[in-house]
């Protein structure tokens, strides 16, 4: 990099000529060559937020991009067009790079964010020396003209680009509290069906062009989708603002009615095993409230709100759910298999005990656990008395647990072994082998079920003293046999496994 020119990505800011940092200011002043993009028409927006801070004998570069929509002839197709024009316009900076010249790249916003400066950025930093000066985003100045906060507090704020599919924008708006859609134009009405079917779109403002003279703010569902620019988008702001500056949190917190809290179990994986009353209920909540990965697998309907949270906050969980259904609404609370079986039901119920929530009803209803899918998938080994137990000793000692397995084991059940493993539990199983180990030969049949009903599904057969506990995750629930349980190979050469209803 010796004896080279300086490459700097300076970020101008939303669009008012004064929202420039001064580093900003100072460097468009300082350099030997301006480069900025632009269309075919010649016109830069970047270059007429920098003018007031150009100065006479500076070179311009003009990146004059080669299409500004998807049609193009190129071989490459769009993609292709776009690619070539940057490996193009690299060569170009570098030129005047090995020259020795200073070159600042004008970008609106800033560099790394949505910015055609970072496209330069990858194909010049490993050669030359590169700095990145920021500017303020069109999300910041948006907010800023509205007069609202985008988020406060432990509120989630996502960035969403107006070029994804609907489905996936409503479920992405449905998840989180506020919200910025970028790149409207042609996918204004795509942002359009996606916040009226994520609830979002009574809530959402249009912003054009924010700080700019020209600047336009006006409610999103008041839009005319035919004036809508490149230079726009749709901002969700912080709900408890927007909730405490209409007075809601006065109406909330004593509502005519409470809602109801539903339970609901989706069973161990797709559609398929969900039951028909807990996808009405799923359809008809106004929240759905529930561990993310969870949520996901639940259709968006029109007017719901998501509240998706980590794996590990379940009493925040049913808290958040009992707090909204006692202000009027209809809360799902979504739990994978059966909502019982080591799940948000029993979460949800030690909160609704507190008197803060005495009117809330709660429901559960049931889901196919993840104990019966694996049992279907290899027979019947639960055709007998049997036990469910959790290896996990975040809720409970250990001592507990061994105590519990060793009953199982004396009292011959056939057991079911949830949660046996995980990145930092890595001992218990090989425990519980030892332990079930003193009760029934080492012949005994066990199941071992990983990810049933989905992508990486496997089922397989081993015995309780052939079993490597470093061949089980998290994602595998086991069955270990009793010492009636069988083994058949059927003429396909599948093996079934069962456990005869009589001794």
């Amino acid at each position: 990099m010796s004896g080279t020119g300086v490459l700097y990505g300076v970020g101008l800011g939303p669009g008012d000529p004064e929202l420039l940092t001064v580093r900003a200011a100072r460097l468009i002043g300082e350099a030997d060559v301006i480069a900025y993009h632009c269309a075919r028409h010649g016109r830069s927006i970047a270059r007429s937020v920098a003018e007031p801070y150009l100065r006479e004998g500076q070179l311009e570069e003009r990146l004059m991009y080669p299409v500004t929509t998807e049609t193009t002839s190129h071989p490459g197709g769009y993609e292709g067009a776009i690619a070539e024009f940057y490996e193009l316009s690299a060569k170009r900076l570098a030129e005047h790079l090995d020259a020795g010249r200073t070159v600042v790249l004008l970008c609106e916003g800033d560099p790394f964010f949505y910015g055609s400066y970072m496209y330069m950025h990858e194909r010049l930093a490993d050669r030359y020396e590169a700095h990145v000066v920021p500017g303020v985003t069109s999300v910041s100045a948006a907010s800023a003209v509205l007069g609202r906060p985008l988020v406060q507090r432990d509120e989630v704020l996502t960035l969403l680009p107006g070029t994804l599919p609907a489905p996936e924008l409503a479920r992405r708006l449905a998840d989180t509290d506020s919200a910025a859609v970028l790149k409207l134009g042609r996918t204004f009405g795509a942002v359009h069906e996606a916040l009226a079917e994520s609830g979002r779109l009574d809530d959402a403002f249009y912003v054009e062009r924010a700080t700019w003279t020209a600047q336009r703010v006006e409610p999103f569902a008041e839009v005319d989708p035919e004036t809508v620019p490149y230079f726009s988008l749709a901002v969700v702001p912080s709900p408890a603002y927007a909730a405490r500056a209409s007075g809601a949190d006065a109406a909330r917190s004593e509502p005519a009615t409470a809602g109801e809290v539903v339970v609901v179990g989706l069973g161990p994986a797709g559609p398929e095993w969900l039951t028909p009353e807990a996808g009405q209920v799923l359809a008809d909540a106004d929240h759905l409230v529930g561990y993310g990965p969870y949520l996901a697998k639940v259709p968006q309907r029109a007017g719901q709100r998501r509240h998706a949270s980590g794996n590990r906050v379940e009493a925040e969980r049913a808290v958040e759910a009992l707090e909204l259904a006692r202000g009027g609404g209809t809360v799902a609370v979504v739990s994978s298999g059966d909502p019982g079986v080591f799940a948000m039901a029993s979460a949800v119920l030690e909160q609704a005990e507190r008197p803060e929530w005495r009117d809330v009803p709660v429901r559960v209803l049931p889901g196919v656990t993840a104990a019966q899918a694996a049992a279907a998938r290899a027979g019947a080994p639960l055709g007998h008395d049997y036990c469910v137990l959790s290896l996990s000793d975040r809720l409970k000692p250990w001592e507990v647990i061994e105590r519990r397995l060793d009953a199982a084991g004396a009292a011959d059940l056939v057991v079911a072994l949830y949660n046996p493993a995980s990145r930092s539990r890595t001992t218990q199983l090989g425990a519980a082998r030892e332990v079930l180990l003193r009760h029934r030969p080492p012949g005994t049949p066990v199941v071992i079920a990983r990810d049933v009903g989905g992508g990486e599904e496997s089922v397989r057969v081993d015995t309780l003293g052939g079993l490597d506990p470093a061949t089980v995750d998290m994602r595998c629930l086991l069955i270990v046999g009793s010492t009636r349980t069988r083994v058949r190979e059927q003429p396909d050469g599948t093996r079934v496994v069962w456990t005869p209803r009589h001794y």
